[in-house]
């Protein structure tokens, strides 16, 4: 399967968040869209009754709340693909993951640098994607740090059918050695919404990744 290139959207109110989907959604075809409470996080992103995309796009949310099971139906009402939550937020994971596939939406972990994957074994059938974090919490960049590909082989262990995310730190550089270390899914945030040419950027990640 080839890795899918996913510009995040990481945006503090409204018209940021317009901005940085307007840059990325005629181009990509999966978009990631950061939220958090600043509780999880050191900062405080767009709620998640702000959040929209346009048409003809697959969109994952990834919900940085220390209690993100408190806004269930709220995130299940947008109809994303996949609602990614942290390994290290509160609440019933099993219950969420229930009624998230009941309502046909994947569901997914993330994991910051100290976790290791198999602090999700027990909960590991009712996983359909797992974001290995790299980066800063709610913010853009990051370093992409390649030793947490160890993460992936695991996790391609436990669960060989897991789709994996990276967050943190991917650029033209290292997008083929993610990619080759099991990696399905790259989230750029810098490294695209940044550039004088977010479209560009985009398409150097793809051709980076399958080169």
């Amino acid at each position: 399967m080839a890795t899918t290139i996913s510009p995040a959207i990481t945006a503090a109110d409204s018209d940021e968040y317009r901005k940085q989907i307007e840059q990325v959604a005629n181009v990509a075809v999966r978009l990631h869209i950061d939220v958090s409470d600043g509780v999880l996080t050191p900062n405080k992103l767009i709620d998640i009754d702000q959040v929209w995309w346009p048409g003809g796009v697959r969109a994952d949310l990834h919900v940085m709340y220390k209690k993100p099971f408190e806004h269930t139906q709220l995130m299940l009402d947008l109809r994303p693909q996949l609602i990614i939550v942290h390994a290290e937020a509160e609440g019933d994971f099993l219950r969420f993951a229930e009624q998230a596939h009941r309502n046909g939406v994947e569901v997914g972990v993330a994991i910051q640098q100290d976790t290791q994957p198999d602090i999700l074994r027990p909960a590991l059938q009712a996983i359909d994607h797992v974001l290995i974090f790299s980066g800063k919490l709610g913010f853009f960049g990051g370093e992409a740090d390649l030793s947490l590909l160890q993460k992936a082989k695991r996790l391609r262990e436990l669960k060989p059918q897991l789709e994996i995310g990276w967050d943190g730190g991917v650029n033209v550089d290292n997008a083929k050695k993610l990619a080759q270390g099991g990696v399905d899914v790259l989230n750029s945030g810098g490294f695209v919404q940044k550039a004088d040419s977010p479209t560009s950027a985009y398409e150097q990640l793809v051709a980076a990744a399958s080169g």
